[in-house]
């Protein structure tokens, strides 16, 4: 028996949730199959069975659980092809009684389906949906139903073979062991009075398959927190299945304007206020705890200040208008603000080293290099995969790092390696429309500049009022490294070197 234990993912990662088992108890697994999903509060990453066998699941979906705990057990020793409950001796396969058990019982027996203890927490779980409908025939280990508790979403499997009666509906909560359906047992094929009696939906339903437009486990979950019915998407997976990466790219459509009912001619009512008096709740993914948990830290312990500057950016605009298209044509990359900043950070970072500091314990660590986090928008939220050693590389190397990386994160492909180890942090509200706001450091960084919107504005050149394209930029510093006098001087040099790029092109 091989004891699958969660593996050290980072050095700073303790925990991490298990997100979705792409594989049930009792499965045949073969060595290096992926058979979970786990999600840290940095990167999503898969768990891989560590030897063929027969599985069995020891932690159920949506728990969250220390580096190092056992998450499941594989029986290496089960005969391959065989689940658990099918690991009996040989020679019992040859009784004659073996046949009628393969299916729950005798024909025209009723075999009543209990819900199953689906984790030591759950005492109740709730119908999410049925994939088959009542009176329709169902084979052994068949997904018949989704059932939904406060921590994941399980299939139901049909424990024998026969007509299927329903006795819980959608939407009804049931206490673990409650009875939500029955079978009438069936060998061989299925009653013609059945099939003839079953309503054109569900004949269409046993002809076709039921996988198509259902979603996975995952995707019904991402689904739910989107407030997207699966009707509205269309599956890209084997027979028609509702994919993750289906539901992740799914948008809400806008429901049609409901239409009022006639209003009775007899007492007056009270005036309507009009508007929607409907609430909706969504629980919060790991991700968004675990960044809820750490953003609150920082502000709890760190000295924060947030201070603030101006950039003309007409010198970088101009420069930009007049060589984007060769740029593009030579290295197959645009070029954007993003090189310009931190291209211009890392020179001032070198030049103000406490910037790019960190406290660890009673010491100030100086990082003799720039490695600088970028904040990119994910599906799942906000993440922050870094650029190396970004002082070294050149503006289309910086460019293609930021498309690199930028393209993973909406993806949910960023690594545990890409999402660790910055020095720095660059955000850029401003592709939201921000004109000014007061970032939070990422720890354990000790600094983080916020870009903000373009917007022209009249100034003072020479003596002269003209309108120039304007960014605020803010500098948000742990205090306790950083002083007034360095932040300020570091945002100073960043304005004067964006002001005149030929600097960042020449070092000076």
């Amino acid at each position: 028996m091989i004891e699958v234990k969660i593996p050290t993912v980072g050095e700073s990662i303790t925990e991490v949730t298990i997100s979705q088992w792409t594989k049930q108890d009792g499965d045949y697994v073969e060595m290096d199959e992926v058979i979970c999903e786990l999600e840290s509060d940095k990167a999503t990453f898969e768990l891989n069975a560590e030897s063929a066998g027969i599985l069995s699941i020891k932690v159920e979906e949506g728990e969250t659980i220390e580096i190092g705990t056992v998450v499941c057990t594989i029986d290496d020793s089960a005969a391959k092809g065989a689940s658990a409950s099918e690991a009996t001796p040989a020679a019992k396969s040859a009784e004659p009684a073996a046949a009628p058990a393969s299916s729950g019982g005798k024909t025209g027996e009723i075999y009543e389906m209990i819900v199953p203890t689906v984790g030591e927490s759950i005492t109740e779980v709730t119908v999410g949906s049925w994939v088959k409908e009542d009176g329709d025939m169902v084979e052994l280990d068949e997904i018949i139903a989704e059932i939904e508790s406060d921590k994941a979403t399980f299939e139901l499997t049909a424990e024998a073979r026969g007509i299927l009666q329903i006795v819980a509906q959608e939407g009804d909560t049931i206490e673990i062991g409650g009875m939500i359906c029955k079978i009438e047992v069936v060998e061989g094929a299925a009653p013609a009075a059945k099939t003839a009696a079953s309503t054109p939906a569900a004949t269409a339903s046993d002809e076709g398959n039921y996988a198509a437009g259902h979603p996975s486990p995952a995707a019904a979950k991402i689904l739910a927190e989107k407030g997207i019915d699966a009707s509205q998407v269309k599956g890209t997976g084997k027979d028609g299945r509702i994919t993750k990466e289906d539901a992740e790219a799914a948008q809400k459509v806008a429901p049609a304007p409901k239409k009022e009912a006639p209003k009775a001619a007899a007492a007056p009512v009270a005036p309507s206020l009009g508007g929607s008096r409907e609430q909706t709740r969504k629980k919060l993914t790991p991700l968004r705890k675990t960044v809820s948990r750490r953003l609150v830290s920082v502000k709890n312990e760190t000295a924060m200040l947030t201070t603030f500057n101006e950039v003309d950016m007409k010198p970088i605009m101009d420069l930009r208008k007049k060589y984007k298209d060769a740029f593009k044509d030579k290295y197959e990359v645009g070029l954007g603000f993003m090189s310009f900043f931190i291209k211009a950070s890392c020179m001032a970072l070198q030049e103000w080293p406490a910037v790019n500091a960190q406290i660890d314990g009673d010491e100030i660590v100086y990082n003799d290099y720039c490695d600088v986090s970028i904040a990119v928008s994910a599906p799942k939220g906000l993440v922050v995969p870094v650029i190396r050693n970004a002082e070294s590389l050149s503006f289309n190397q910086v460019e293609s790092e930021v498309v690199r990386l930028a393209v993973k994160a909406r993806d949910n492909k960023l690594s545990i390696d890409e999402m660790q180890g910055g020095t720095f942090t660059v955000t850029n509200g401003g592709i939201f429309g921000s004109m000014l706001s007061t970032p939070i450091i990422n720890a354990p960084q000790s600094a983080i500049l916020g870009m903000h919107n373009i917007v022209e504005r009249p100034v003072a050149i020479n003596g002269q009022v003209e309108i120039r394209p304007i960014m605020y930029l803010a500098l948000s510093y742990d205090h306790r490294i950083i002083d007034g006098r360095e932040s300020v001087s570091f945002l100073v040099r960043l304005k004067q070197l964006l002001e005149d790029p030929a600097r960042l092109m020449l070092g000076i």
